[in-house]
């Protein structure tokens, strides 16, 4: 199967983040499925005219397209041209060439969360107007229709992330060349369900300052973070602690508190990402599937029997107190 891969508005950064991956890396995974690129701005020789060509050619049915991979949001300003951003030597936008090869292929996959949602793209005024493929933010109905479908049949499937994990777009990609990815197997969101099944807070290292409220005040801290300094892992889906970035990092690995990147209009949440908002002196940002009462009784209760070891070592930027050692029974 072939990929058509564009890049729209937005930093680039999930092909950077694709092109990080070790053991497979990204290009062999995808060519060991049966994957390959028509055309990837970043890894393709074709430039200029070849690519202008390619491009019509798809547009006329003359190429078949499996795959239409866009990267970043797409603006349609000013105005609804589209014209903020030229695809060079075409004299269309992009907004216009999405448009047009959107119906031309199987399936069409958004990258990342400005080409999902729109992301930090569509950020402070959103000037440029950028949406994403098929939401405008939390709202269906992006640069396609909320009821678009591929020739394939399936939504846009959204890849979200920022930047999308590596794992998440080349499984999404062999899954599709294995025809083993149906609309079941998307959340109602359009993001694939092997890690939107999942919460940032499963695998986290710092689950067991969770279990007992022994909460982080600053960034270097130990602790857990959700109390004090944002951390939003309780409700954001993505399985980055349980299959980190090359085996090693995410951002709670790093000591960054997770920030819903995976989620629509997560680059404007209405207060500084290191900061829980509170009401009250209780946190606004529970965990999604917890009534608010249920929650206060456990962490009054995990408070009262927090561990010193935890206590202190939330609260400090390495470990102050190692865990006891607890001699075999029947020994000395």
């Amino acid at each position: 199967m072939n990929i058509l891969w564009l890049q729209a508005a937005g930093c680039g950064g999930c092909t950077m983040s694709a092109l990080c991956a070790e053991a497979p890396d990204f290009l062999e995974t995808l060519s060991g499925a049966g994957l390959e690129f028509l055309w990837h701005p970043a890894l393709s020789l074709q430039s200029g005219a070849e690519v202008a060509a390619l491009l019509a050619a798809v547009e006329r049915g003359e190429t078949p397209l499996d795959i239409l991979a866009v990267e970043g949001a797409i603006a349609r300003g000013p105005l609804g041209t589209g014209r903020f951003q030229m695809v060079s030597g075409t004299g269309r936008s992009m907004l216009d060439w999405v448009r047009a090869l959107a119906p031309m292929a199987q399936h069409v996959v958004g990258i990342g969360t400005c080409a999902t949602y729109g992301g930090v793209t569509s950020a402070g005024g959103n000037p440029s107007d950028a949406v994403g493929l098929s939401y405008d933010g939390a709202h269906p109905g992006g640069v396609l229709s909320a009821d678009f479908r591929a020739r394939a049949g399936l939504p846009v499937v959204n890849v979200s992330g920022c930047p999308t994990h590596p794992g998440w777009v080349a499984e999404t990609l062999m899954l599709i060349a294995a025809g083993r990815l149906a609309e079941k197997d998307l959340d109602p969101l359009g993001r694939p369900l092997f890690y939107a099944q999942h919460l940032i807070h499963h695998g986290c290292p710092k689950n067991e300052y969770y279990e007992y409220k022994a909460s982080a005040v600053t960034l270097s801290d130990h602790g857990c973070m959700m109390e004090h300094l944002g951390c939003v892992g309780t409700q954001a889906v993505g399985d980055c602690n349980i299959r980190p970035w090359n085996g090693e990092g995410s951002c709670t690995r790093g000591g960054y508190p997770c920030i819903a990147c995976t989620a629509p209009e997560f680059e404007e949440p209405g207060h500084p990402f290191t900061e829980t908002p509170k009401v009250a002196g209780i946190p606004v940002g529970l965990p999604s599937d917890m009534p608010k009462a249920w929650f206060m009784a456990l962490a009054s209760l995990s408070k009262a029997a927090t561990p010193e070891r935890l206590a202190k070592n939330a609260v400090a930027p390495r470990v102050a107190v190692t865990p006891t050692i607890r001699k075999p029974k029947g020994h000395r």
